[in-house]
């Protein structure tokens, strides 16, 4: 299992920052679990003097005291200073230390006037040094207090912000060997997604079901609550949001679904998911010849495989899986889990049309729905081409009416290349198990057709 994997245009930006001539200040956030501590002390690997400081909910007198027992380990004459944040940021600062405040929510929880005494320190006294502070926070709300929004004490000052998200698929299977074939790699990934700490979790050695088994189904699996817990962290009430993830996962996915399931009153819906959106949980997803702002077609899908995984199969199931015991994945999940999937790899699909098709400039990917009609891949691109693709997910090689489904779906599709030109059509079949001889002969007869298997789109991907 690699010890870091990923992030290098992150690590290429910080380290500007430190080699910078002048303060800077870096904002890093993003939820838990995504391995933002771990990017930092790799940006630093080798830097013995940076200070790295973990805060945890403790008193404020206590947390600038362990502040400084760090500080001293490569300052030590920050113990003669007084014990008072700006007095010691300010030592710091003289000494161009480079200074990480991790979890720096906990800091402010505290100590609230903290983000107005490094504005000042910015603003008025660090034209001469070269320090950088860099500030880390899991909880998206409060950083957007400090820092982050036009109404924060820190707003204008950063110089650097990074908004951490999962890792890519290609960089996710990192942490396996080459034993993982392209069909379990988009198993794995459809259901624990690309959160370091979750990947961390997956024995390599062990099957999908046996790693399901134990670290999601079983009572005390690793990630067995692991949802419930970091929303927890980030939402005071979060019962209504827990409704509306659950919603999502099963299938209720425009507003009036998810009013109608939840209860929720269609006018109030609206906070809840724009304050999802902002915790980067969920997003609202359009046709793709529409404008998210004025379509009335809005989809919300959760973004984390796994969180979709977690709503979809364990929340609300009670000690159902205690009572199956070892056989809870082979009742419950398997049956259902090639349908599952199939959204992750739509996504995937999507993620690798650049790459198979380089002749063509493709300026948006995405998916496209009208009333009976779907298209799973499509590729506007500037030469005038409508790329459109059908993906299958399934057990079964895919048939001639897939690729006839698709031909009638894509005539209802309304787009218009720029300049008015006339568009012209290609099509794409994704499929997990191959595919009829009827389309591999239409594959070979038409210049129009290509097809696709999973292990072209995990080497697309990996490319």
């Amino acid at each position: 299992m690699p010890d870091f994997v990923n992030r290098t245009e992150e690590l290429s930006r910080l380290h500007e920052l430190y080699d910078s001539a002048n303060a800077e200040l870096a904002v890093i956030f993003g939820r838990r679990r995504l391995g933002k501590t771990a990017l930092v002390k790799e940006s630093l690997e080798g830097d013995d003097d940076a200070i790295i400081y973990q805060a945890k909910q403790k008193t404020s007198a206590l947390q600038l005291r362990q502040f400084i027992d760090a500080a001293a380990e490569s300052y030590p004459g920050v113990t003669r200073i007084r014990e008072d944040w700006e007095e010691i940021l300010g030592y710091l600062a003289e000494q161009d230390a480079i200074i990480v405040l991790d979890e720096f929510p906990y800091l402010v929880e505290q100590d609230g006037s903290l983000p107005s005494v490094l504005q000042a320190m910015f603003d008025h006294d660090l034209d001469d040094s070269s320090a950088t502070f860099v500030l880390v926070g899991s909880s998206i709300s409060m950083m957007e207090e400090a820092a982050l929004l036009g109404n924060s004490p820190l707003y204008g000052r950063s110089s650097l912000k990074l908004d951490i998200r999962q890792l890519p698929f290609d960089a996710a299977m990192e942490f396996f060997d080459d034993s993982y074939t392209a069909d379990k790699q988009v198993l794995t990934w459809g259901v624990f997604g690309g959160v370091p700490y979750y990947l961390e979790e997956v024995s390599p050695n062990a099957t999908l079901a046996e790693n399901v088994q134990s670290t999601i189904l079983t009572r005390h699996g690793t990630l067995h609550d692991e949802p419930d817990y970091v929303l927890r962290m980030e939402l005071t009430e979060p019962t209504r949001y827990f409704s509306i993830l659950e919603a999502i996962a099963g299938g209720s996915t425009s507003r009036n679904e998810i009013a109608g399931t939840t209860g929720i009153d269609y006018n109030q819906l609206s906070k809840y998911l724009n304050r999802l959106s902002r915790l980067r949980l969920v997003d609202q997803h359009v046709p793709i010849t529409e404008q998210k702002e004025r379509s009335k077609r809005s989809r919300y899908r959760i973004r984390d495989p796994f969180f979709r995984f977690w709503f979809h199969f364990v929340y609300g199931t009670g000690e159902q899986y205690d009572e199956l015991g070892a056989d809870a994945y082979e009742a419950l999940i398997e049956p259902e889990l090639a349908d599952f999937v199939s959204q992750s790899f739509e996504e995937l699909c999507c993620s690798a049309l650049r790459t198979f098709y380089p002749e063509y400039t493709i300026t948006e990917t995405g998916q496209w729905w009208y009333g009976e009609h779907e298209v799973d891949v499509v590729g506007l691109t500037s030469e005038g081409t409508l790329i459109a693709g059908e993906c299958k997910f399934q057990q079964s090689p895919l048939g001639y009416d897939a690729l006839s489904k698709l031909e009638r779906h894509v005539d209802e599709l309304r787009w218009s290349p720029q300049g008015g030109n006339e568009r012209a059509e290609t099509y794409a079949l994704f499929s997990r198990s191959g595919f009829k001889p009827s389309v591999e002969e239409a594959a070979a007869e038409r210049a129009d057709l290509r097809l696709f298997t999973v292990t072209d789109i995990v080497d697309a991907l990996d490319a």
